[in-house]
């Protein structure tokens, strides 16, 4: 081979290491915009990964329904930094574009809450959405990929419990010592018995704020208190998909519970007991008139499905009970 040809092959060579070596910068954090509004939700980039899921038998709080810890994989997505603030939940509330009966893509409004659901503690300016049934947080993830065409929804259990550890392997993101759990946290010991707006205390090591305490948040999963024997062990992104509208699961503790109950591992399931007050017949699918305590927050998954799977998932989640 002549000096020439070597020099050229070397060149074809170090592109395609340097090519190998570029790293994927579409996979970021970024700033979603909030259609209708001037707001922006932070979407923070999570990255694949396996995690040990549950509480390991030594843990002396662990609760029945955590165990037996399970080694789980999760693939990558983005998770909103905060959780869903009454701001950005009020642009899909007051959208006009849409009715509160039905819309051509199948987007309806909330009905009005017949209450002030947040019960004085906040609404505009950075506190939680709060007291939403898991059908209003979807119907608000459905509403945002119609506006956007980017598909949105909740995170599944085991997404939400591997952002919230960050990698960490103990019992809370930051540690074990629940001491340290109200510079991270609103809960009972700090929180005067109402939540608080989003982002005022430490985030965990991705950059997520808010994940323990404050309002409790959704996940997809049908809850069930077998869940770690049902999916086994090296699960890869389980879901318990759901059958019933009760009870489906939440996750984060909330600012009334107590610093055992923020623990990562924690699982707390949906009761009607939370919308005994609503005097409506049927009951509202909109709204917990009894749980100021529950809010949400939304992913966006890197691997994004079809519009025809898009559409199958909110049928899904969304149907008739």
């Amino acid at each position: 081979m002549n000096k020439k040809n070597f020099l050229s092959l070397l060149s074809v060579v170090c592109a395609a290491i340097a090519t190998a070596q570029t790293p994927d910068t579409s996979f970021r954090t970024y700033l979603q915009a909030i259609p209708g509004s001037s707001l922006q939700s932070k979407m923070v980039a999570i990255p694949s990964g396996k995690f040990m899921m549950g509480s390991p038998d030594q843990d002396k709080q662990k609760e029945n329904d955590e165990t037996p810890q399970r080694e789980v994989s999760v693939g990558a997505f983005w998770m909103g930094a905060y959780e869903v603030t009454y701001d950005e939940f009020n642009a899909f509330f007051l959208d006009e574009t849409i009715s509160q009966n039905t819309s051509v893509d199948a987007v309806t409004r909330p009905s009005p809450p017949y209450i002030d659901m947040t019960l004085g503690m906040g609404k505009t300016g950075g506190f939680p959405a709060n007291s939403m049934q898991q059908y209003g947080a979807l119907m608000y993830c459905k509403w945002l990929y119609k506006k956007t065409g980017v598909f949105f929804r909740l995170p599944t259990e085991a997404e939400w419990e591997y952002a919230a550890r960050a990698g960490a392997t103990t019992v809370y993101p930051f540690g074990s010592d629940a001491k340290e759990l109200g510079n991270y946290a609103w809960f009972k010991t700090n929180s005067e018995n109402r939540y608080h707006k989003v982002g005022e205390k430490k985030p965990n090591a991705w950059g997520l704020y808010d994940m323990l305490g404050n309002v409790g948040e959704w996940v997809l999963d049908q809850y069930t208190d077998t869940y770690f024997t049902t999916i086994g062990d090296k699960a890869t992104n389980p879901l318990i998909e759901p059958t019933n509208r009760y009870p489906r699961t939440v996750k984060g503790g909330t600012y009334q519970d107590e610093a055992k109950d923020l623990r990562s591992a924690n699982r707390l399931k949906s009761d009607p007991v939370w919308n005994r007050r609503d005097p409506q017949i049927p009951r509202s699918k909109w709204w917990n008139a009894d749980a100021p305590f529950i809010g949400f927050r939304i992913i966006r998954p890197l691997q994004q499905p079809s519009a025809e799977e898009a559409e199958a998932f909110f049928q899904k989640y969304l149907g008739e009970d």
